[in-house]
């Protein structure tokens, strides 16, 4: 065990200074702009340092954290804060979570945190060598979550890529047609054995070129809006919640949500697997698939394949820019303006055979499966360390290396999760 926890204040372990307006935020960029809400684009140039602490500033963020490697650009939202001395920017950052900064915040109409706001809170720190044990435990756990998101992300993009090539650019028959694809090889994407599943020409339909064989159809054809209303004392105590602040945006992995306590109005009940779709504008892109069962807001349809090989289809039609545009322009009302059920299933699509949809199914549904994985793998994660982060910080739990609080707590027993 180590000494006593020194006594001091933020100021004399952080240095504050506060963001500045960013320069011209243009995707490809090297350095991540934060804003008080996080990052917010990318900018040629940088303004902090690897390992900066971020924290939101003013408004409805105020008291925000954000942990930065990499340097950045921090805005003049936000106050960029960096470690003094020998002391551990990541541990410091982790104590920041402990301190519920929202409640230092100064001003009634607009809320505001400030330097010398910050400078004077007062802390209980260990030595260097606990803090750097500290944030090794935390870290790890932090960075696996981090490293599941960034996986889900290329799984995603690996289904959406193969929906588009098969679906939208119809690349298949396109590769027979030029006779890049020839039967007996492969291309990427394109196994060998997939040849005779696609044609090697087009026909003409009202919605253009299809390839020959295939149709036009709608989405109502494929999936359905099943509409269970459930009311409060219907839902049981710790049920799934999800309302359109949980959903992400521009990605189907669902990896937040609530519980129903407290809860008193009606609900739609949704099952795992249903897609989740946000109906007022502008929400329309927020789009997920559910990987537990459970009851959402009123502002969500809730859309269903009628049949298991349309699952994948069904989920990527749902999330893809054409539909998600349809639905917007469709949208009715004046303060509120929302779509509905009848006007998506009215959506017009090309309709592959049915087989072709199964083949699809068979490709994508295991990398749906795979982000669901780890989406509960980082829950748990998550779970662990939330429970270990006040313990560590308020010194109920004392440590010097992390090697020490993983044997004592066993923390390799969640699995193999590399940490």
């Amino acid at each position: 065990m180590t000494g006593n926890l020194l006594q001091t204040t933020l100021g004399s372990v952080l240095e504050f200074a506060n963001g500045r307006a960013s320069p011209a935020r243009v995707s490809g960029n090297p350095y991540p702009v934060y804003g008080s809400n996080g990052i917010i684009g990318y900018a040629s140039e940088a303004n902090a340092d690897e390992a900066t602490i971020v924290i939101g500033r003013v408004g409805s963020y105020c008291g925000s954290l954000y942990f930065a490697k990499d340097r950045c650009w921090v805005t003049d939202n936000a106050i960029r804060a960096t470690a003094l001395g020998d002391n551990d920017p990541r541990y410091l950052f982790y104590l920041l979570n402990t301190l519920a900064l929202n409640n230092w915040r100064a001003g009634s109409g607009q809320p505001l945190l400030n330097q010398d706001i910050l400078s004077r809170i007062p802390i209980s720190i260990p030595d260097a060598v606990e803090q750097r044990a500290i944030a090794a435990i935390l870290g790890a756990l932090d960075d696996k979550i981090e490293l599941n998101r960034r996986m889900n992300e290329t799984l995603e993009a690996m289904a959406r890529a193969i929906f588009k090539s098969w679906f939208v650019d119809f690349e298949p028959v396109r590769a027979k047609m030029d006779g890049r694809w020839r039967r007996g090889q492969s291309l990427p994407g394109l196994p060998a054995d997939l040849y005779d599943l696609f044609p090697d020409s087009f026909e003409d339909s009202e919605l253009g070129k299809i390839p020959s064989g295939w149709r036009t159809g709608t989405f109502g054809e494929i999936a359905d809006n099943p509409r269970i209303g459930v009311s409060p004392e219907q839902i049981p105590d710790g049920a799934v919640y999800v309302g359109l602040e949980h959903i992400p945006k521009r990605s189907i992995a669902l990896d937040s949500w609530g519980t129903s306590d407290g809860l008193e109005s009606g609900k739609f009940r949704f099952s795992a697997g249903d897609v989740l779709f946000g109906k007022l504008r502008p929400y329309f892109h927020k789009v997920a698939v559910a990987p537990e069962s459970g009851v959402c807001s009123t502002d969500i349809l809730v859309i269903r394949p009628k049949s298991s090989e349309w699952g994948a289809f069904t989920i990527c039609l749902a999330s893809s820019t054409e539909l998600v545009e349809y639905a917007s322009a469709l949208a009715d009302g004046t303060r509120m303006p929302r779509t509905n059920w009848h006007d998506l299933a009215r959506y017009e699509t090309v309709l592959p055979p049915a087989a072709v949809a199964a083949v699809f199914d068979r490709h994508t549904v295991p990398l749906i499966q795979s982000i669901e994985e780890n989406i509960r793998e980082s829950r748990t994660l998550a779970a662990i360390r939330d429970a270990l982060l006040p313990k560590l910080i308020s010194g109920e739990i004392r440590l010097q290396s992390s090697g020490q609080v993983a044997e004592a707590l066993r923390i390799d027993a969640v699995g193999d999760r590399d940490l």
